[in-house]
């Protein structure tokens, strides 16, 4: 193999870029993964995430390990080597990384500057000097992995404390070369697509979890739940309720009639068991399928008269600073009852009225 004295080895071989690629790819959706996995409470996701940098190193291994048998049967070749520089770059240890720039002179080839680190004990720092001479090891294939043999045979050793060796002009091999600009973007474009790929794949497990979280129970068999700017409707087999938004209220002119009209509409003449109105929410508990004889129609209440009972309630049943109420309409028994319910810093008063409205007896605190 020749040599040409200075010669920097090639880097960023396109399979060094994929590589780099691949590994930017698959940090960015593994920590994706864990983080919206515990997030979202997916376990999908959780086991994605462990499971895919195990995979990636497993393949890494086996695709790489022909190149790397090949390496390991090339003999490194030994020479001589003059220390042109050298420097401590860090350590707190008992031994110092140290940066050498070398002038390697083979015997049967030209010579070359290669740069390398090395961990140097601290008690043997002070055997290596400027315009020294050392012996190095390296592969014949790839001679910027040149290490300082620390140990060398006698012959090696009688020849380096003999040798007078040269400079070798031009610009120094490294064995740890920077990484440049084009592995770095790649490194980032892998990572921003590995994210990418992981929110786009889970995106249902992952942006629809608060809705699921918020689904009705087993005994729901069918639902449904509408919203506007001002309300918002869900009915279930079982019961139906309107929510209003801020600044309204179901003792607003016509507003109870219409919210409790909406929840009837499309499932034709439905009974009730229960008609539960606060501020801003009504409640009906339907009537089971086929019982006749239990419920009654919600739309036959006194709606015109709900205001009317609970002003009275608030003011003449003695209950201070009144900050609730609650009417329920409730024709369990047959005759249909309303029933006003005022809590507040005094206590609580109650207010009892019939089917049409008129009041039947009250309660105070």
């Amino acid at each position: 193999m020749t040599i040409t004295a200075g010669a920097p080895p090639a880097h960023h071989r396109p399979t060094d870029l994929a590589v780099d690629f691949l590994t930017g790819a698959v940090i960015g959706a593994t920590l994706t993964a864990l983080i919206s996995g515990c997030v979202a409470g997916s376990g999908t996701l959780i086991i994605l995430g462990l499971a895919l940098p195990a995979v990636y190193g497993l393949l890494y291994v086996l695709l790489t390990r022909p190149r790397r048998a090949r390496e390991a049967a090339v003999a490194p070749r030994t020479a001589l080597a003059m220390i042109e520089s050298l420097e401590a770059v860090g350590g707190e240890t008992s031994d110092v990384p140290v940066r050498f720039d070398l002038s390697v002179a083979p015997d049967d080839e030209p010579g070359f500057r290669v740069e390398i680190r090395q961990d140097i004990n601290l008690i043997e720092l002070r055997d290596y000097r400027p315009r020294g001479i050392v012996v190095v090891a390296y592969p014949p294939d790839r001679p910027w992995k040149a290490r300082i043999v620390k140990r060398p045979t006698p012959e090696w050793e009688e020849r380096a404390a003999e040798a007078l060796l040269d400079s070798v002009p031009g610009p120094a091999m490294k064995s740890d070369p920077p990484q440049g600009c084009a592995s770095g973007f790649l490194t980032l474009l892998g990572l921003l697509l590995g994210t990418a790929c992981v929110l786009v794949v889970f995106r249902a497990d992952l942006f629809d979890s608060d809705e699921n979280s918020a689904a009705p129970g087993p005994s729901a068999t069918t639902s449904s739940s509408t919203s506007s700017s001002s309300s918002t409707t869900t009915i279930t087999s079982a019961t139906g309720t309107v929510t209003l938004g801020p600044g309204q209220s179901m003792l607003d002119r016509g507003e109870l009639r219409e919210a409790v009209e909406s929840l009837l509409q499309g499932g034709g003449r439905r009974e009730a068991l229960t008609v539960v109105v606060q501020d801003r929410m009504v409640t009906v508990a339907f009537a089971p399928t086929g019982v006749k004889s239990a419920g009654f129609d919600p739309r036959s209440l006194p709606y015109d008269r709900v205001p009317a009972l609970v002003e009275e309630a608030r003011t003449r049943l003695g209950v201070d600073a009144p900050r609730s109420w609650q009417l329920t309409a409730d024709g369990v028994t047959g005759a249909v009852t309303l029933r006003v319910v005022v809590t507040g810093d005094g206590g609580t008063g109650t207010l009892e009225a019939d089917g049409r409205g008129k009041v039947l007896r009250r309660n105070g605190s």
